[in-house]
């Protein structure tokens, strides 16, 4: 391969990579988007915005599907090593993980005419949205540590998740206590705990994300962090697939 070759090669993978930085940048703000707008169809049980979110959701797949094409097209064109390597799979599963925070987003809309006015007013329904907000931001934190290889921020946003976990424990037995109370609003309960949980799944997908930065630009991997609370002791015959 002579110079002038080897810098054409050069030049093409930078441009492959700022692409790629950017789609993810993009995907980033979808998903928080769809976030932030699911929860706010399910405060003000707006029909119209919920089946917006669902639809929207095709774009965040689309997105997920060019990323993909992409990493996979400069891996096997470019060869890449070490740090370029790393950095390509990184992103390759960090688009996957878009997708399925999309996926939350968009099950969380789906559930809005499930649930009914009477139990809007509940105490859980008025915890969601500040729940929903931190799950917004770590999201947002993570596609942009990933996007600047910001590794301090990629902590912080493994770090701030042990807050959505422990709203998501007083969310879960403030609701548990409510269907014990008032059996006859137990299906709109049920849909609040799916709801509850995806966002917490939300959280969990964020801190994957920091993971897979940190990884990508140190070559060592995030120490495992605790969970909290578990719910588990609470309500021992609790779905494993509440989130589905």
């Amino acid at each position: 391969m002579n110079l002038s070759t080897a810098q054409h090669t050069v030049t093409a993978f930078d441009a492959e990579i700022h692409d790629l930085r950017e789609m993810v940048l993009e995907i980033g703000e979808k998903s928080t988007r769809a976030i932030i707008r699911s929860i706010e169809a399910l405060e003000g049980n707006d029909l119209a915005l919920a089946n917006s979110v669902v639809a929207d959701d095709r774009d965040i797949d689309e997105l997920e599907r060019r990323i993909d094409q992409l990493s996979i097209q400069t891996i096997a064109l470019r060869a890449p090593m070490a740090d370029d390597l790393r950095q390509l799979i990184a992103t390759f599963k960090i688009s996957s993980i878009a997708e399925r925070i999309g996926d939350y987003a968009k099950n969380i809309a789906k559930r809005v005419p499930l649930v009914a006015e009477t139990s809007r007013g509940i105490e859980p329904v008025a915890l969601l949205p500040s729940m929903a907000k931190i799950a917004a931001e770590l999201v947002s934190d993570a596609f942009t540590a990933y996007a600047e290889g910001d590794i301090d921020l990629a902590v912080s946003v493994w770090a701030r998740d042990q807050t959505l976990d422990n709203f998501y424990t007083s969310i879960f037995r403030s609701i548990i206590t409510y269907m014990m109370e008032n059996s006859a609003h137990i299906g709109e309960s049920a849909h609040l705990l799916f709801i509850a949980k995806n966002l917490e799944r939300i959280g969990d997908h964020a801190t994957n994300i920091a993971e897979l930065t940190y990884f990508s630009e140190t070559g060592r991997q995030m120490p495992d962090r605790s969970k909290g609370d578990d719910v588990g002791a609470i309500w021992p015959d609790q779905p494993k697939n509440m989130d589905r």
